[in-house]
């Protein structure tokens, strides 16, 4: 490894580092019970109670006109498919539970996206009589299930009317299709316009993310509230902040999201929402909820007066194959790094993960075959690098003397050396250059092992989950920025890199310090990758492995005599030419009149 390519390694590894650090996860959390819900309940109006008795008059008094309307029982209506379960009472008319009917909770629990006790959605409204009026205040009347065709495909639809006076109602529209995680819904005011005022409808809706996964602290880390305006533009709150977040969007919304580490529940508008404001919030005590995430969005009344109040709820798993064609951007729920390393896992990683799926049930086969797609496509990089390594190797004895011939003048080594380079027909970065066109493929892995759902609850030798850090020891104590626990993977990883890094330390000129340093490097990664999924610390085990083999197989064909002969020949075919225009002749002459400036500026002090 000669100096340059140190130097590339370094800044690689110094970015990992930084950019590790907002997938950092802690300890793994002590499970805690779950809270119980009931599934149907009996709201308080009706209790038998003076006290309730009296509260239901009074808020049928400040309900004006819809007064006859806040009396009733709350009965529940199941509307399903094959992947979803969802759950709507007549209190409201609204959405109380949702079940993802394929997939199961860290502790194998069936999955519950959100209930009624964790998740609350408040349509508001004003009337021209200045009351205030919440649709959960409501008590309204569904209609039998009954199954049609959207979009050539088959569904089923449940309506929720209140009736406020003969010609006067609210209703509310659920359709879901088969084999899809999106519902769409639709608000209708019917014959209202002399009842409700002309302002906003407000729609809030709050969210206490429960516990889904088994490390709570990477949940976190991966859980926020997303965006998207009416103009294309993405954006979202902080996941990885420690301080409750907040932010108002006053231009139009076309979507809001709960986004959480595999999992999304976000209302789409057809339309627009007219402005919106976002908050989270957690608890880090709590180890049974992850966050609290609050949409507040506006509606124009004037939508909901006409039939144009149509939305979208999507109650499903991020995946990029089910994310993609929901809606513009909504791919942007599943984390895969920003700019081109998006585009890597989008166009690379993703088309070839989904292939092999196709074919093997295991997945960690899958992550091997995955690792000799990508060193496949890396090949030539690699014979580059090390080819530019091994010469390196050979010219070591020239660009000794030539320290020792200049000892304490680093420009004129600097100088000389670089023109040595030109001699032979090296290029000093081209060892440098194949490590950082690996980058966008090395981001992209980070970003997708930790999100990728395929990869959830699936098994592998000792490791029970992929998507998160094997525990093949629990340790007594805490070790800081280790953990309590000893992820396999992670040693092993750790020891190919050692094996990878002493390597190429036989055919590289790096001394000294810089050696060091190449084999400290896999301890630190070591300490920071020890909590990251299992998944990520196998895939680079693999492709260490791999590598070393490579190299190997290189070093069979291409020896430091064959390499020796090649610069010699080189150095005869050009010789009494002048170098070749580029990057390097440019150096080499800057190195040259910096050399000539210090030889003047030293004379004219004496």
């Amino acid at each position: 490894m000669d100096r340059n390519s140190a130097i590339g390694m370094g800044l690689i590894a110094v970015i990992i580092l930084a950019y590790s650090i907002f997938f950092m996860k802690g300890p793994e959390p002590q499970p805690v019970q779950q809270k119980k819900t009931a599934t149907t309940a009996a709201p308080a109006a009706t209790t038998n109670t003076a006290n309730d008795s009296l509260a239901l008059a009074q808020r049928a008094a400040q309900l004006g006109e819809f007064g006859a309307l806040a009396t009733g029982q709350n009965q529940t209506t199941v509307l399903e498919n094959q992947v979803l379960r969802i759950t709507l009472g007549t209190q409201g008319g609204k959405v109380e539970q949702v079940e993802l009917k394929n997939y199961k909770t860290w502790d194998q629990k069936p999955l519950i996206l959100f209930d009624k006790e964790s998740s609350q959605q408040e349509f508001t409204f004003q009337t021209k009589g200045g009351r205030s009026i919440r649709l959960s205040d409501l008590f309204f009347q569904p209609s039998a299930v009954t199954s049609l065709t959207v979009n050539e495909k088959p569904a089923k639809a449940i309506t929720f009317t209140a009736q406020v006076a003969p010609g006067q109602s609210i209703e509310q529209v659920y359709t879901l299709r088969d084999d899809s995680y999106e519902v769409g819904y639709q608000l209708n005011f019917r014959g209202m316009e002399g009842l409700v005022a002309q302002q906003p409808i407000q729609l809030t809706w709050t969210d206490e993310l429960k516990r889904l996964e088994k490390d709570i602290k990477q949940n976190r880390n991966h859980s926020t509230v997303n965006y998207y305006t009416a103009d294309g533009s993405f954006d979202n709150l902080s996941a990885s902040a420690t301080d409750p977040e907040s932010e108002k969007v006053a231009e139009p919304v076309k979507w809001v999201a709960n986004k959480q580490n595999f999992f999304t529940a976000a209302i789409i508008a057809q339309n627009n929402f007219a402005s919106a404001e976002v908050s989270s919030a957690f608890n880090a005590e709590d180890t049974t909820q992850v966050k609290t995430l609050q949409s507040k969005l506006t509606v124009p009344v004037a939508d909901a007066l006409t039939g144009k109040a149509n939305f979208t709820y999507f109650f499903g798993p991020n995946d990029y194959d089910v994310l993609k064609n929901v809606t513009d951007e909504f791919d942007r729920n599943l984390e895969l790094g920003w700019g081109i390393f998006a585009w890597v896992n989008k166009l690379l990683i993703i088309p070839a993960f989904d292939f092999l799926e196709d074919f093997i049930g295991n997945y960690g086969i899958i992550i091997i075959l995955l690792v000799l797609y990508i060193k496949l496509i890396l090949s030539p990089l690699t014979y580059k690098s090390y080819i530019s390594m091994a010469k390196m190797k050979v010219l070591k004895p020239e660009i000794d003397a030539i320290k020792e011939k200049h000892e304490g003048d680093m420009q004129k080594t600097q100088a000389e050396t670089m023109a040595l380079y030109s001699k032979m027909g090296v290029n000093p970065m081209s060892g440098c250059i194949p490590m950082l066109l690996q980058i966008p493929i090395l981001f992209a892995m980070f970003n997708f092992f930790p999100n990728s759902i395929e990869l959830r609850q699936e098994p592998f030798l000792w490791a029970h989950d992929l998507s998160t850090y094997d525990v093949f020891a629990m340790l007594p104590f805490t070790i800081p920025f280790y953990g309590n626990h000893v992820s396999m993977f992670t040693l092993l990883m750790t020891a190919s890199t050692i094996l990878y890094t002493w390597s190429n330390n036989q055919v590289s000129s790096i001394q000294g310090p810089m050696k060091f340093y190449s084999y400290l490097m896999p301890v630190i990664f070591m300490f920071v990758l020890n909590s990251f999924p299992a998944g990520l610390s196998f895939y680079y085990f693999v492709s260490n492995i791999v590598t070393f083999g490579q190299q190997a197989l290189i070093r069979r064909f291409v020896d430091d005599a064959t390499i020796r002969k090649n610069l010699e020949e080189y150095q005869e075919k050009n010789k009494g030419k002048e170098p070749k225009g580029g990057f390097q002749k440019r150096l080499q002459e800057a190195m040259k009149a910096a050399a000539e400036q210090e030889a003047k500026r030293k004379k004219g002090t004496k």
